[in-house]
């Protein structure tokens, strides 16, 4: 079944239910295999990319742009089929004001994105995380810059707490610049806590929500085990590593995943399904981002997309993870 498309937030545009996350390509995958999952993502019916100008994660300052040029090339001939979304604030450049929100990087790192993407504009512009060393009030007049020179179509953010985007929204509210339309989160049965307020704020508002680690960075596919991490997967790989281990690789994480592994036998689905599934049902929730290290992975997150789950598995899937939404347990 093809993957159906859904309204971003407020706006009058429409982008694939499921989202291609590409923080791999280039380190964790090479290009030949990132090549494939990208065919293989388009061939379901994937027309929305999620990119970021210091990706591949883990790689550090030397490997930053390299995934925008690889998913650059691949879009060549096809751009005008695709979204494409990147993000920038990160450090990619070893000058000091190579990062951040400033002015001088955002219009400085827009270029550099879509030099390396080999396109004219960006359908969705992103800011990584929040700046609280730029005021917002900048940051804000720098977005609305790139919106009205045609570089980006819509501006969003990730990473921000919700008084911060709120205080975001009013500032561009106020002095009639360009609006932030989306959020973009880390979003799991294995972290919640956005539930509380950001979730809340972005309904009342109608931003969309595009989440990123819906398998809580493979812990939730189950193939993990306690102990050593796996080598090769990115609780091992480059920088990103102990970020990684740091916010799933601890006893209650593995606790839950076994938890829930009777419930996706029960409904005859992976536990990878199960988890994407349960992302997809919350009416906050636009569009997840799923993303792989190799073609076949992104099978059982697809499968997602065909996924009810019922009211009552709903309910026994809250129960069992309501930990991770208080905030008490997991990082």
């Amino acid at each position: 079944m093809p993957i159906a498309s859904t309204r971003f937030g407020a706006t009058g545009l429409s982008i694939s239910r499921l989202v291609l996350g590409t923080m791999t390509f280039g380190l964790q995958t090479d290009e030949p295999t990132s090549v494939r999952i990208l065919d293989a993502a388009a061939d379901a019916g994937i027309t929305t990319l999620d990119v970021a100008d210091v990706y591949p994660l883990g790689g550090g300052l030397p490997t930053a742009g390299r995934t925008e040029e690889i998913v650059g090339r691949w879009l060549r001939g096809k751009r005008e089929r695709f979204i494409v979304a990147t993000k920038a604030v990160g450090k990619i450049g070893p000058a000091p004001w190579d990062q951040g929100g400033s002015r001088k990087h955002l219009l400085d790192a827009i270029d550099g994105s879509l030099r390396r993407l080999g396109t004219d504009y960006v359908d969705l512009y992103q800011l990584h995380s929040d700046d609280a060393n730029t005021p917002l009030t900048e940051t804000a007049e720098a977005l609305d810059a790139i919106v009205r020179s045609g570089k980006a179509r819509y501006v969003g953010v990730s990473n921000f707490l919700a008084y911060r985007l709120a205080r975001l929204l009013g500032v561009a509210e106020t002095r009639r610049l360009a609006q932030v339309v989306s959020v973009q989160p880390r979003y799991s049965l294995l972290f919640r806590e956005i539930e509380r307020e950001l979730l809340p704020l972005a309904q009342e508002v109608g931003l969309a929500v595009i989440p990123y680690n819906p398998l809580a960075g493979g812990l939730l596919t189950g193939k993990h085990r306690p102990g050593a991490p796996t080598p090769g997967t990115r609780f091992t790989l480059g920088t990103a590593a102990e970020r990684y281990q740091d916010r799933y690789w601890h006893d209650e994480h593995f606790a839950a995943v076994e938890a829930l592994r009777p419930i996706a036998s029960e409904l005859g689905v992976s536990l990878a399904t199960l988890a994407v599934a349960w992302v997809l049902a919350n009416p906050a929730i636009t569009a997840p981002i799923i993303g792989a290290s190799k073609p076949e992975q992104l099978a059982d997150s697809i499968a997602a997309g065909s996924v009810i789950l019922p009211p009552a598995i709903l309910a026994r899937l809250d129960a069992l993870t309501a930990a991770f939404r208080r905030g008490d347990a997991g990082r």
